[in-house]
């Protein structure tokens, strides 16, 4: 049976009998030390883990494609400079056709491949030429084959010029014209007359006018690897927006929305709720605009000035289209939900009510969360290079082809050459999949880690107000720093306790991930069960995991506050809050419920202005074309919404976790008086007894 907790959390008596020794100043010892062992090994893990990385990956091959020598465009070579050629572009339209062939012999990847510095177009009036880098008999430095735009067909000896009208180089005809999508030359299946005529007087081999040879081309860029690589990629090229909207927006936010809570609690719940909506409703409105449905500044996977009669399917419009249509469904509901909650908005006063007072007395905890924001500023850093070059690291092979239709002149041996002609991809293996699951992992782990620490630090400062309350000479007994005091017995005592709760949401949370993953994969391939039975099972199981992981959480963060109190183990702490909040359940259930409604809806007002202030950047010239230009806003304001929830959840945590613990410390006083708390603050007590009379008045209205 658990004894009483006054001489833990109270005052109590020291070794010579009087009581001089403070507030939460007992003896304790290190709890769960095997945890921050593994903590620590899986930082030594994630540090080596990274350097992997840096050591094989590229950045640059998530955004542009390889040429036939296996070289990433737009960057610098030990041979050949392509820092300022980034477009990637086919020479043969031949293999370009036969690649888009079911039956065809060529491959995209096999195709013949330059990179370029603009997507070049046909002439009206004569035929032009791309030819290959000049090497061997072609005196020419890359300057000047730039500004030649390609073409030196005229230096070409006979033979030369008799293996570009075999379309086997080192000229190629340019036929048709091509747009830059997504650092691609697109052929768009419109062949020039003019050229086409001329190619024909030359002699030139015959070429395929099909619609057919856009097709291959345009299914690579949309593939899902292709998609997914642009995706990571914007992250990178947004990490200005990811600073500012992701770090310095949702810092200014959250300290407003603390100094609000302070000194206008009584309106806040309300601009809360008003705010919440209002913002959810503008985020919708600007996924509109991109989806195309409201204006004309939709998505588009073409960089650059074009020919407005062009148009070029991207995936990621689609995509952008399904998160504007489940926007707009979590915004109904946001509105539904906000207008049944109003009765409850000025019970949710009353409890901030409370915590404006402990912030009021316990001033350092709005200054504090910046400790652990700004460690969690340069983890964040540290962590997206490391993702970046990861996600770019694998190995550049040479393709196996087992066609002579690869065959291309060689400037240096002078000759056509069929062999090491085949072209190159990046391969990928397992262990890599692993890495990069194992560093999103470590990211998640490492985020609730800190949140854990940072809520246990206000939890035991909060606690320190709370039993020095009642007390003669009450203010005294409150440290003159009290968060660094509960900093301090964190740092000395319980980071394996923080390590272990942080590592059981993080291990739930991956578990439901694989789980939704297997989820989509079996939809998606059309295995779901079909009898009601099953279909039953299945969503039932989904939802319950979701609970569960809903209730750890929960469990998680009222344990944390029992071990900034009693010094215990994390088990032990989450049973004896586990007790109290059980005991305790119909005088503060609903009164907590309400009060975390609202501080969640604080979150999402800040997050959300993140992600819009996010919208308004990325929209800016700067990311809209050249280089720097994200394929798609989606990812980066996702990045944005969720680095502003941590940072709130960071500041917010001063307010929630004040309201948890004075709660559960309410509980445990009860417990130990006989239900009449002798430290509570009058203003928990009214707030407590209000709520008493509501749910009698509740009662008694449905009796009638």
């Amino acid at each position: 049976m658990r004894g009483p907790l006054g001489a833990v959390i109270g005052r109590y008596t020291s070794s010579d009998g009087s009581d001089k020794d403070g507030i939460i100043k007992h003896n304790r010892k290190c709890r769960d030390i095997t945890f921050l062992v593994i903590f620590i090994a899986f930082w030594v893990s994630m540090i080596v883990n990274s350097s992997f990385g840096f050591n094989q990956g590229n950045p640059l091959r998530l955004t542009y494609g390889l040429d036939y020598e296996g070289n990433v465009c737009g960057s610098s070579h030990r041979h050949r400079d392509l820092a300022q050629l980034e477009l990637r572009y086919w020479l043969n339209p031949n293999q370009v056709y036969e690649s888009g062939l079911k039956d065809g012999e060529t491959t995209l990847a096999n195709a013949r491949t330059i990179c370029l510095l603009d997507c070049p177009e046909p002439s009206d009036d004569t035929l032009s030429w791309v030819c290959d880098y000049p090497d061997g008999e072609i005196r020419l430095k890359m300057d000047d084959w730039i500004d030649r735009n390609y073409d030196y067909f005229e230096f070409l000896t006979p033979e030369m010029r008799n293996s570009s009208l075999q379309l086997q180089g080192p000229c190629y005809p340019l036929i048709f014209p091509s747009v830059n999508v997504y650092w691609s030359c697109q052929y768009i299946a419109r062949a020039s007359n003019s050229s086409l005529r001329h190619w024909e007087q030359m002699g030139g081999v015959s070429i395929q006018e099909d619609m057919i040879i856009d097709k291959s081309i345009r299914r690579s860029v949309n593939s899902r690897a292709s998609v997914l690589k642009r995706y990571v990629a914007d992250v990178g090229k947004s990490w200005p927006v990811l600073i500012v909207c992701g770090g310095l927006v949702p810092l200014f936010l959250s300290i407003v929305w603390l100094l609000l809570i302070r000194h206008f609690v009584a309106a806040m719940p309300w601009i809360t709720v008003v705010l919440f909506n209002t913002l959810l409703i503008s985020v919708t409105i600007f996924y509109y605009l991109k989806a195309g449905w409201i204006g004309d500044d939709a998505v588009t996977p073409i960089i650059g000035e074009h020919d407005p009669y062009i148009h070029v399917y991207g995936r990621e419009r689609t995509h952008v289209r399904i998160v504007a249509l489940l926007m707009t469904f979590i915004s109904a509901v946001a509105i539904l939900t906000s207008i049944a909650i109003i009765r409850r908005i000025l019970m949710a006063t009353s409890v901030l009510k409370v915590a404006a007072k402990v912030i009021g007395e316990v001033q350092a905890l709005i200054i504090f969360p910046a400790i652990p924001y700004a460690m969690l500023a340069i983890f964040y850093m540290f962590w997206l290079s490391a993702a970046l070059h990861l996600f770019s690291s694998g190995q550049v092979v040479e393709n196996n082809c087992n066609n002579t239709n690869c065959c291309a002149y060689d400037l240096v041996l002078k000759k056509v050459n069929c062999e090491h002609c085949c072209g190159y991809s990046i391969r990928y293996t397992p262990h890599i999949t692993v890495a990069i699951f194992f560093h999103l992992f470590g990211c998640y782990w490492a985020t609730q880690f800190f949140i854990a620490s940072s809520a246990t630090v206000i939890a035991g400062s909060v606690a320190s107000y709370y039993w020095a309350q009642g007390e003669e000479e009450a203010s005294p007994e409150i440290p003159f720093l009290p968060v660094f005091a509960s900093m301090k017995r964190l740092a000395r005592y319980n980071l394996g306790s923080v390590a272990l709760g942080s590592l059981v949401v993080s291990f739930v949370e991956s578990v439901r991930f694989i789980l939704e993953a297997i989820r989509r994969r079996t939809k998606v391939s059309g295995t779901r069960p079909d009898h009601w039975l099953g279909r039953m099972g299945y969503y039932t199981s989904r939802g319950c995991l979701k609970s569960v992981e809903w209730t750890i959480k929960s469990a998680n963060r009222n344990a944390y506050i029992m071990i900034a109190i009693t010094g215990k183990s994390f088990c032990k702490s989450s049973a004896i809050a586990t007790e109290l909040i059980r005991n305790n359940i119909m005088r503060i259930g609903k009164v907590n419920v309400i009060g975390d409604v609202i501080l969640f809806l604080g979150k999402l007002c800040v997050s959300l202005f993140s992600a819009l202030f996010g919208f308004l950047m990325l929209d800016s010239h700067k990311y809209r074309s050249s280089h720097n230009k994200v394929s798609s806003p989606l990812l980066p304001v996702l990045a944005c919404w969720a680095l502003g929830y941590v940072v709130a959840t960071l500041f917010f945590a001063v307010v929630e976790m004040s309201i948890d613990t004075i709660i559960l410390s309410f509980c445990q006083d009860s417990e130990e008086n006989e239900g009449n708390a002798q430290h509570a603050p009058s203003l928990l007590l009214e707030t407590l007894d209000s709520n008493h009379e509501e749910e009698v008045t509740d009662d008694r209205f449905h009796t009638i």
